[in-house]
């Protein structure tokens, strides 16, 4: 796993405005007030401060934004960012005024003289959620090597130990995220489904429970969808469970469950080769629950969660599945495979199927980046949410908002399952072209029990994506696991 940045609570010293070196930040209000660190820096820069403060480039600036001044006379650091925020501020601002000291800093190492600001632990996550690169196969000179405190953030704050303290958990989370991140970042010859099985059953050190389920017990289990979707491949098929019992022993758990496609051709359905490389994302839904179920083992959650992945690939050979095809599955229904490269569907509903089936949970999700159709629809900003549950798809979305992931509620309904009819089976695995994340939730729902409360994210949008985005560089994301942390905060602990 890529190395966290290392966050330090410390109290405050005013001396080290003027001794630390790397770089050193200090917050000015948006009104140009500054605390004792910014009149300190002021003073040792000989009024450098309250002459920036009283430039046009002040007035333009922004909450949360951050300016530097670079080499400032009397200082030991390399640059002076001088952060404006209010004394009190938002979850959401704090987070993004964290997300804006992290790009400037750039890897340095990171002095910031908070005094007495609010919601300190969220400014620290916004720069531990930033503060990650995906370098693992990437050769540099030796001789360049830096040292090992390389971009660690000290921050002198007024509250040291309670900062630490409600910090704690939320780092537990960044954590989770940049796990996310590291395994849709990893190139398909590398994140093989046995090299992913063998990831996740290291976290049984974090005190999860965890099966890998192999080929011949998906058999046994009727898994012919799943099945199906990886026999063209080389590489075997499997089911990971994961399960967090942080609750009561009585309590069911919450199911999160996630799409793991290794690596997506489309099959006999080949896709086209252009941009084909990105298809090592397709199994950011795994990668979702795999750094969900991280986070609540780190912050010792106090609700019972069950994780479960299926970890296929999707290629095309003489033993792969062929349009036309008919596979039943676990629930026994019949699916006519029209498009081999609507696959995800074909995985998660055995899946889910599976996770009712052994551990009536108390409700579940379900998380693909699993067409296309979504990004048309909600672009980058948004994953596409589908539910048959009113009071349970609220709670995510208040979830989601709260840690600012865009969440947007799709419609579903018997128009859109009409679609499916198949003439030759139970159903087709696509609707055609029209609504096709609709009809791909519709497949799903005819595998979720009427007592089971559901949500399907389809986050093909938000998985991976090719500019930076508010908490992240560009690549992975990382999106979903905050928000799965705070629903399952605020609903089920």
């Amino acid at each position: 796993m890529s190395s966290l940045i290392q966050i330090r609570f410390q109290s405050t010293d005013i001396d080290a405005v003027a001794t630390s070196e790397g770089r050193v930040a200090v917050i000015v209000t948006p009104d140009g007030k500054l605390d004792k660190a910014a009149r300190r820096a002021n003073r040792v820069t000989k009024g450098a401060v309250a002459r920036l403060i009283e430039s046009k480039r002040f007035e333009k600036a922004k909450t949360g934004q951050v300016i530097s001044l670079a080499w400032p006379a009397g200082m030991a650091a390399e640059a002076l960012d001088v952060l404006v925020l209010p004394r009190r501020t938002d979850a959401t601002e704090a987070r993004k005024a964290g997300v804006a000291l992290a790009k400037a800093a750039d890897g340095k190492p990171l002095l910031l003289m908070a005094g007495s600001q609010g919601k300190i632990e969220e400014l620290a996550a916004g720069i531990a959620l930033r503060a990650y690169s995906f370098d693992a196969h990437k050769t540099g000179d030796e001789d360049e090597a830096e040292s090992s405190d390389k971009g660690d953030v000290v921050i002198h704050h007024s509250k040291p130990d309670l900062a630490e303290a409600t910090f704690a958990p939320l780092m537990a989370v960044a954590e989770g995220v940049h796990m996310t991140r590291d395994l849709v970042n990893e190139p398909a010859n590398v994140l093989t489904t046995t090299e992913f099985a063998d990831r996740l059953d290291e976290m049984k050190a974090l005190g999860l429970e965890v099966e890998v389920l192999e080929e011949d017990k998906l058999a046994e289990l009727g898994m012919r969808t799943l099945l199906s979707v990886g026999q063209g491949s080389d590489s075997p098929s499997k089911v990971v469970v994961m399960q967090w019992k942080g609750g009561d022993k009585n309590d069911a758990p919450l199911a999160l469950v996630g799409k793991g496609v290794v690596f997506d051709t489309g099959g006999i359905s080949l896709k086209p080769s252009g941009g084909m490389e990105d298809m090592t994302m397709d199994m950011g839904g795994a990668g979702v629950v795999a750094g969900a179920m991280r986070a609540l083992a780190l912050r010792k959650a106090k609700a019972n969660v069950v994780g479960l992945v299926g970890l296929v690939e999707n290629m095309p050979s003489g033993n792969a599945s062929r349009p036309g095809d008919v596979v039943r599955s676990m629930k026994g229904d019949t699916v006519e495979i029209i498009n081999t490269d609507a696959e995800g569907r074909l995985v998660l509903c055995d899946v889910m199927w599976y996770a009712q089936e052994r551990f009536q949970p108390v409700g579940m999700i379900d998380l693909a980046t699993l067409t296309g159709a979504i990004i048309v629809g909600l672009g980058h900003e948004n994953a596409g949410v589908f539910s048959n549950n009113d009071t349970f798809c609220n709670a995510f979305l208040k979830a989601a908002d709260a840690e600012d992931e865009g969440a947007w509620r799709m419609p579903l309904g018997k128009a859109y399952d009409d679609l499916l009819k198949s003439r030759i089976a139970d159903m087709k695995n696509v609707g055609g072209r029209p609504a096709g994340s609709i009809t791909a939730a519709q497949f799903l729902q005819r595998f979720v029990k009427d007592e089971t409360p559901w949500i399907h994210l389809d986050i093909a949008g938000v998985a991976s994506v090719k500019s930076d985005t508010s908490y992240a560089p560009k690549g992975a994301t990382g999106w979903g696991v905050r928000a799965l942390s705070r629903f399952v905060q605020d609903n089920f602990e």
